[in-house]
């Protein structure tokens, strides 16, 4: 096997930092990712809760289980993809844990072990505990929702890591086995611990890494071959060029989302603060450059205590813009922007505003989505778990809208009645 020590994988990894259409920059380093940490978090207590009282049902089309592995999905390249797994494939009849409520059972321990621990070793155990129950179907794939609960322990899993590993390492992992995947996970740390000032404590890093090599984006050298290293080199080189001609469409597109996302925020910024009220812009996004200055220029640079004092505080702050009342500092309004991320995560952010809020103060919130995603946001306000959606103000603003009469609203309006004018009632007639 490979020696993780060795030099080439260091070059290797520091062209991967490197590469604009890699991983590490259209993934890792994406702020969206690290906003779903705590909403897929939540999204597990409700299947653990769900399986529990006997309510999770016996299909995964419409499940809570459905709902948070579609948001772990939209995750860019590394867990595209990932719901496969959990898909029901009525001939073969997996994964068993829809139709045997003891399967079921076995599997909410699973989620509710590794959710309420803090160490190592209790992941662990809660893996091999699974693993003894001999649940058909149910692979590593599921180590893709501890890799949320837990990502300094568990390394997302998929074909694509598994056949990167195999081929730096020179291993023989096989798809489908936990103590596969265990063995492969030994060698991950031992690579990241080689590797440490180029990846990340975030296992994520050398996963997305792995990912990349395994999805053939980087030539490796052959084993034991007579000047394979040499050809090895020219052939990276010959990638580095390529990298350096032209970034891949992938991260062209990244780039564009994330300046569209900036831009709609700027919007959002800038009417807020025509129309009188304190404006909050997302603390992971406050530095970002828009308008010859930064996104967060004329806006408050702390939240109101009551709004952070309740426990949710790391998922309010990351509210995409929130506008306040100047006297009373209560939440006039609160935008989540959805270009291309997790309507889910959104979602959930606005209810942890809504629902925990003394007082109920907070009021008016908008998920903020593109013209061609109306379908999808109507999709997830319908799901189940997000049944009490039905007792908030929550609307939906279309981009066209926002774009046609921001302008307007800002130079005559007062107060919300223009925004709430173009914005569209969750479940109301289009």
């Amino acid at each position: 096997m490979t020696n993780v020590n060795d030099a080439w994988i260091g070059n290797l990894i520091r062209h991967w930092r490197e590469d604009p259409g890699a991983s590490y920059r259209t993934w890792f380093l994406w702020e969206e990712r690290i906003k779903n940490f705590r909403s897929i978090r939540r999204g597990i207590q409700a299947v653990i809760d769900e399986i529990r009282s006997d309510t999770f049902g016996n299909a995964y089309r419409g499940s809570s289980l459905e709902t948070i592995v579609s948001s772990i999905a939209e995750q860019r390249q590394v867990f595209k993809g990932a719901d496969h797994a959990f898909l029901w494939k009525p001939k073969l009849r997996i994964p068993d844990i829809y139709e045997d409520r003891a399967n079921q059972l076995a599997f909410g321990r699973f989620l509710d072990a590794c959710l309420c621990c803090n160490a190592e070793a209790q992941v662990l155990a809660a893996i091999r505990t699974l693993d003894q129950s001999r649940i058909k179907g149910l692979g590593p794939a599921a180590a893709n929702l501890l890799y949320f609960l837990h990502p300094t322990v568990a390394s997302p899993f998929n074909t694509a890591i598994v056949k990167g590993f195999n081929a730096l390492m020179g291993a023989n992992v096989k798809l489908g086995r936990w103590d596969e995947y265990l063995a492969m996970r030994q060698g991950i740390l031992a690579l990241n611990a080689a590797h440490r000032t180029l990846l990340s404590n975030d296992l994520g890093a050398v996963a997305g890494f792995l990912f990349d090599v395994g999805s053939g984006r980087y030539p490796l050298p052959e084993r034991d071959a007579t000047g394979a290293l040499e050809r090895w080199r020219e052939d990276l080189e010959r990638v580095r060029a390529e990298a350096a001609g032209a970034a891949s469409k992938a991260a062209q597109a990244a780039s564009e989302a994330d300046h569209t996302h900036t831009e709609i925020q700027g919007w959002l910024r800038d009417l807020g603060l025509a129309l009188g009220f304190d404006v909050w812009v997302a603390s992971n996004d406050g530095g970002r450059p828009y308008a010859g200055g930064r996104l967060s220029d004329g806006c408050l640079d702390r939240l109101p205590e009551r709004l952070t004092a309740n426990g949710t505080a790391e998922t309010v702050r990351l509210i995409d813009v929130i506008w306040l009342e100047k006297a009373s500092r209560d939440v006039a309004a609160a935008f989540e922007v959805e270009h291309t991320t997790s309507i889910y995560s959104g979602i959930v952010r606005m209810l942890d505003l809504a629902l925990g809020v003394e007082g109920g103060t907070a009021r008016n919130l908008f998920l903020v989505a593109p013209d061609n995603r109306e379908e999808d946001v109507r999709a997830q306000f319908a799901r189940p778990a997000f049944s009490r959606v039905s007792e908030l103000d929550l609307r939906y603003l279309p981009y066209s809208e926002l774009r046609g009469h921001r302008e307007t609203i800002a130079r005559f309006g007062t107060g919300l009645k223009g925004v709430l004018a173009i914005a569209r009632p969750v479940g109301a007639p289009r």
